[in-house]
């Protein structure tokens, strides 16, 4: 009995062509590939929505609401980013899926039955002095015989798969900077806010100091001006004036800070340091 492997042989090659790294490789370079989108599109989101150049740098965008605190106007400055989701979508898990059924089969038989029959019949009498007797003989053949040969092989490939993702958690580096940008919100006037405090020394010379908030919460020292008494024109000696950052420091006489006028914007504040005597 022979088998006949040729199926088998097909089914096989048919397996071994397969391009795996195409099966299992593809679904995951796809994913890689859309995960760098992912990425570029929540940087594309944060500089198109939340950022504006200005000049050569970059700056948050705020949005602004006013409302009414204890009796007053009060202005509120917000940046964006910290108001509106920003897409994090990451792949979570990948699940690849792949089933081959190839099933071959191969049946070669030779069955030979034989029966021979051959029936002869032959019949003669003989008479002789001395015996008398008789002979038959016969002889039958029969010969029956058959062939059957029987291959087939099916082959099943099937791939599934499933691709699971959602929003992602936002990366220390950004949660960290809008930590940083919701410690920057602050509630100020419209009409911005103007602080003046002093300090008398012991000669009787006083430091005057004022800092300023702009209707936008940001500080602006360059806008403050000093002026003394009812004279229309502005303090400006160089060496009794420090900008920092924040403020702007003035250097007085116990004279004139007994009658002087901080202004800044919109805010104007009347300051009178009693005299020492």
């Amino acid at each position: 009995m022979a088998i006949d492997k040729s199926a088998a042989d097909v089914a096989t090659s048919s397996l071994q062509s397969l391009p795996f790294g195409n099966i299992i490789g593809g679904p995951l370079v796809a994913c890689v590939e859309a995960q760098a989108q992912a990425a570029r599109t929540s940087w594309e989101f944060i500089q198109n929505v939340g950022l504006y150049t200005e000049g050569e740098e970059k700056k948050t965008v705020n949005v602004s609401f006013q409302f009414v605190k204890e009796g007053r106007m009060a202005q509120i400055s917000v940046p964006l980013l910290t108001i509106v989701p920003i897409p994090y979508i990451a792949i979570n898990s990948i699940d690849i899926n792949f089933k081959a059924n190839i099933s071959a089969s191969a049946a070669s038989t030779e069955t030979e039955n034989s029966s021979s029959s051959v029936d002869t019949s032959v019949s003669a009498s003989a008479r002789c002095f001395w015996a008398r007797g008789s002979m038959n003989a016969s002889y039958s053949s029969k010969k029956d015989s058959s062939a059957t040969k029987d291959s087939k092989y099916s082959v099943e490939y099937t791939m599934d798969v499933a691709v699971h993702a959602g929003q992602d958690s936002m990366p220390a580096g950004m949660a960290k900077v809008l930590e940083m940008l919701n410690n920057s919100i602050s509630v100020v006037s419209p009409q911005g806010e103007l602080q003046v405090e002093h300090v008398v020394n012991e000669d009787g010379s006083v430091k005057l100091t004022a800092a300023y908030k702009n209707g936008e919460g940001l500080y602006k020292p360059e806008e403050i001006s000093l002026k003394i008494g009812d004279s229309a024109t502005v303090f400006e000696a160089a060496d009794k004036i420090l900008v920092t950052e924040t403020s702007k420091e003035f250097s007085l006489t116990a004279s004139e800070a007994q009658n002087c006028t901080v202004s800044a914007g919109q805010c104007s504040r009347k300051v009178a340091v009693p005299s020492a005597s």
